[in-house]
């Protein structure tokens, strides 16, 4: 699977621009509104510069190969936390990509750790997990909590859970390009 590369928070908009309107894996939302939306919840959240930026670009790996949109459906795993890891960490600290990084790993987590969360899920993202692999096993949760950025991980799960109502207002992409200078090596 060959991936698309980006340099400059500049090259982060045109690519959502041209790709950000595909269907995000089988919810009401197109990858932009999905980014847009979280982002949003982390600004309300008063989240750090570098949290808000992993917020809107922790599923920019879908951006980056040519699977199709129902990619999960037909069992296959882009692997997209890696991909945009990958991709954003020649622009990005590592405050922004490892949450990146971390939230599919964080679903499971929840998932494995708090009995309620796994019945909030749609069932897009229960298709997902079964194909991120499941639940964690204690050595799982053990390596996962120690990443420095775990927690942010999870407050970014929660906003990426939240991120998926078509009707919710938002600020336009232009709006967010301030934080990620701002975040920006």
């Amino acid at each position: 699977m060959s991936l698309r590369s980006v340099t400059t928070p500049d090259e982060i908009i045109e690519l959502f621009q041209e790709r950000g309107h595909s269907e995000y894996g089988g919810e009401d939302v197109t990858q932009l509104q999905h980014a847009l939306l979280a982002a949003h919840l982390a600004e309300q959240s008063n989240a750090s510069a570098e949290l808000i930026v992993a917020a809107l670009l922790h599923d920019f790996g879908h951006l980056l190969h040519e699977l199709p949109d129902d990619a999960p459906d037909n069992g296959i795993d882009d692997f997209h936390e890696d991909a945009g890891e990958k991709a954003l960490a020649k622009i990005f600290p590592a405050a922004v990509t490892e949450p990146i990084m971390l939230h599919v790993q964080a679903k499971r987590f929840l998932c494995t750790t708090e009995k309620s969360y796994f019945a909030k899920l749609s069932e897009a993202s229960i298709t997902s997990l079964n194909l991120q692999g499941g639940t964690m096993s204690e050595e799982e949760l053990t390596k996962f909590k120690s990443y420095p950025y775990w927690r942010d991980a999870l407050r970014l799960r929660i906003w990426d859970d939240l991120a998926k109502d078509p009707e919710q207002k938002t600020p336009a992409l232009a709006h967010y390009l301030g934080y990620l200078e701002e975040a920006s090596l």
